[in-house]
C-alpha cells in the first residue's frame, strides 16, 4: 500500500485523467450511457481506485488501462456512427410498448417490465390513463416516448391557424446587482435604457437578483426581497388597446361625415390600421 502522501499525488493524478478521458469522450458519456457504455465506465473507475489505492502498484499501468477502455469506447461510438447494424447490436432497439392504443404484453415481458412500472413511465409523462395513448415506445437508453391519441393531445397554435411570434432566448442583463454590458448589447439595448425602465418599475439596481431582456425587448427582473411588489409591464396591451380604439374612430369618422372623400379616406385608413393590427396582436398579446 502507498503512503498517505502517495495516495493523494495518486488521487489527483487519476481525477485529472479520468476528468479529461470524460471531456475528450464528450457529453453523451454523462447524459445518456449505453449499455456498454455504463459498463466500460464502472469498469474504468474499478480500475482507477484500485490504482489510486496502491493495489496496482505501477500508477502507470493503472494509466494505461484507463486510456485502453477509454479509446475502446470511443471507437465503440464512432463504429456505431457509421453501422446501424453495430449500433443496434450495441445500444439495442427500441421496444414497442403500446401500439394502436393497445398493450403489447409480450414485449412487456421480453424487457421484463410491470403493467406499474409502464404505468409509472406514462406518468412521469403527465400521462395518467393507458387508454389515452395512441403509441409508446421503450427507447435503447431506458426512456420511454409516447405519442397520445389524436383527440388527447393538446390544440397547438398551427391547429388554431394562428401565427405566434419567434421566441428568441432571454438575455441576462443584471445579475447580483450588476449590469452585464455583452448581453446588453446583444440584446439592442444600452446602461441608459436599463435604468430608464428600473426606474419605471421603481427599482434600484441593488434591488435586484436577476434581470433579463425577453424576445419583446421587456425588461423582467427577480429581486432580493421577494417582498417587494413589481409592477406589472402592460405596456404592450396598452398599445394594442390604443390601437384598437383608434381603428374604431376611424370607422364612427367613416360614418359620420357626410363628405364622400372623407368617408372613402376613413375607410381605406381603418380597414389598413385593422390589418396591421391583425399582424400585430400575436406579438402585443402573451
Amino acid at each position: 500500500m502507498p503512503s498517505w502522501p502517495e495516495t493523494i499525488v495518486r488521487s489527483f493524478v487519476f481525477l485529472s485523467l479520468l476528468f479529461f478521458m470524460t471531456k475528450f469522450l464528450g457529453k453523451k458519456q454523462l447524459s445518456e450511457l449505453s449499455f456498454f457504455e455504463y459498463v466500460s465506465g464502472i469498469t474504468i473507475g474499478s480500475i482507477a481506485g484500485e490504482a489510486i489505492a496502491g493495489l496496482e502498484k505501477n500508477m502507470f499501468q493503472g494509466m494505461m488501462a484507463i486510456a485502453i477502455f477509454t479509446f475502446a469506447t470511443l471507437f465503440a461510438d464512432l463504429l456505431a456512427l457509421k453501422s446501424k447494424t453495430f449500433r443496434d447490436f450495441i445500444e439495442g432497439k427500441g421496444t414497442v410498448f403500446i401500439k394502436d392504443g393497445k398493450v403489447l404484453e409480450e414485449n412487456l415481458k421480453k424487457e421484463k417490465y410491470s403493467i406499474d412500472e409502464l404505468s409509472a413511465l406514462l406518468r412521469q409523462k403527465d400521462i395518467y390513463r393507458i387508454a389515452d395513448v395512441e403509441f409508446a415506445v421503450l427507447e435503447p437508453r431506458g426512456n420511454l416516448s409516447a405519442l397520445l391519441k389524436k383527440e388527447n393531445r393538446p390544440l397547438t397554435p398551427k391547429d388554431l391557424n394562428m401565427k405566434v411570434p419567434n421566441e428568441k432566448a432571454p438575455q441576462t442583463v443584471i445579475m447580483d446587482g450588476s449590469i452585464l454590458d455583452d448581453p446588453l448589447r446583444s440584446s439592442g439595448k444600452s446602461r441608459g435604457w436599463l435604468r430608464t425602465e428600473l426606474e419605471k418599475l421603481g427599482l434600484t439596481l441593488e434591488n435586484v437578483f436577476i434581470g433579463q431582456v425577453d424576445s419583446y425587448g421587456e425588461l423582467t427582473v427577480d429581486l432580493y426581497d421577494d417582498k417587494m411588489n413589481i409592477p406589472s409591464n402592460n405596456q404592450r396591451p396598452l398599445l394594442l388597446a390604443t390601437l384598437k380604439k383608434t381603428q374604431a374612430d376611424l370607422e364612427i369618422f367613416s360614418l359620420g361625415t357626410g363628405d364622400e372623400k372623407s368617408r372613402a379616406m376613413y375607410k381605406k385608413n381603418a380597414k389598413l390600421l385593422q390589418e396591421t393590427i391583425d399582424k400585430l396582436t400575436p406579438y402585443l398579446t402573451g
